[in-house]
């Protein structure tokens, strides 16, 4: 398992990664820059203009590591793997779940309780925190959200949950801004946008979602579970569906908390983000370094898990959670047990 942890982030632009033996080269302008052996990687994630050799694929699709490619940017372009693990029957049985409308209503409202309820532990550690915080809406937004949760408890219809997700994530990050401490001239948020994102902000959590759902993937697929088929979100051709049903309850604890706490710290600086004709906002090298590094560091850090009652790597929850929802669908759990933060 902990070998899931480790991800290579290739970010210069030019790199080519090769094979030689059981190892992973990185070469810049026919310089070997790195050597990391196959053993010690989970996946490898490669940004913008980076080459991968055949050879190297076909090592990475035997050792079950994953190679994913994206933009520049961020944005994820294509994912190279080995043949398909797991067992087919867990597949099917994913498979008729989520064609269950029933079935689907138990695991979505499980998966946006639990964003709710860690929405709001990330709105109450603030106040908590920061005093003067007391006087803004977010104690109304923390009622507001508590009553959201009262609401799912019995809701029966996976559209009327959707509703309820969409309505408190809109209420969550329309105090997101007082979060923000340092640079507000450069640092704020108004409201939630994506491709592109249109601040600095939003692009920094654009950012983070993507390596979080990359990870999320990587778990579902050791499991054997499809990533594509979820029960929250829709089936939509090249949409991992049920990879951002599990990221969904991940987010505020993983992302949204790296996101201030890299802005409020200064870590991340007003230069290293440029506003494009477009209006899109991108991150230079230099902070998606800073980023990608913060990242890694937060997933080494340990927690208790709620549920398993056991202390793990932070980077190994989407495993964890992705084996519990495997053995709710194999009727090894009556229930799933969502990631509660506490």
């Amino acid at each position: 398992m902990k070998k899931l942890l480790n991800t290579l982030f290739v970010t210069t632009q030019g790199a080519y990664l090769a094979k030689e033996g059981e190892t992973v080269l990185v070469n810049v302008e026919k310089e070997t820059k790195l050597r990391v052996p196959i053993h010690n990687l989970g996946s490898i994630v490669c940004f913008g203009n980076v080459l991968c050799s055949p050879f190297l694929m076909g090592m990475c699709g035997e050792r079950s590591v994953t190679l994913s490619f994206l933009t520049e940017h961020g944005r994820f372009l294509a994912r190279v793997h080995g043949p398909v693990h797991g067992n087919v029957l867990l597949r099917r049985e994913q498979y008729r779940r989520a064609d269950d409308p029933q079935a689907c209503e138990q695991v979505a409202r499980a998966i946006v309780t639990a964003k709710v309820a860690n929405c709001r532990v990330v709105l109450q550690r603030a106040v908590r925190d920061k005093a003067d915080l007391a006087d803004t809406r977010i104690p109304k937004t923390l009622e507001d959200l508590l009553s959201y949760l009262h609401d799912l408890q019995n809701m029966e219809d996976v559209d009327r949950i959707r509703g309820i997700e969409g309505i408190a994530a809109n209420a969550y990050f329309g105090v997101f801004d007082h979060l923000i401490t340092a640079n507000k001239d450069h640092f704020f948020f108004k409201e939630r946008s994506r491709r592109p994102p249109l601040d600095n902000v939003n692009a920094l959590l654009s950012f983070l979602y993507t390596l979080l759902v990359h990870d999320v993937t990587g778990a579902l697929e050791a499991v054997g579970l499809d990533p594509g088929v979820g029960f929250l979100h829709r089936d939509r051709p090249g949409r991992p569906g049920l990879a951002l049903d599990l990221m969904e309850e991940l987010r505020p604890y993983l992302a949204d908390r790296l996101a201030l706490s890299l802005v409020n710290r200064q870590q991340v600086k007003p230069g290293g983000f440029t506003k494009t004709e477009s209006g899109a906002v991108t991150m230079d090298d230099d902070t998606r370094k800073t980023v990608l590094v913060a990242w890694q560091e937060r997933k080494k850090e340990e927690i208790t898990h709620p549920f398993i009652q056991e202390k793990i790597e932070i980077g190994l929850l989407p495993h964890v959670q992705a084996m519990l929802l495997a053995r709710h669908l194999r009727g090894d759990l009556e229930g799933y047990p969502p990631f509660l933060w506490k």
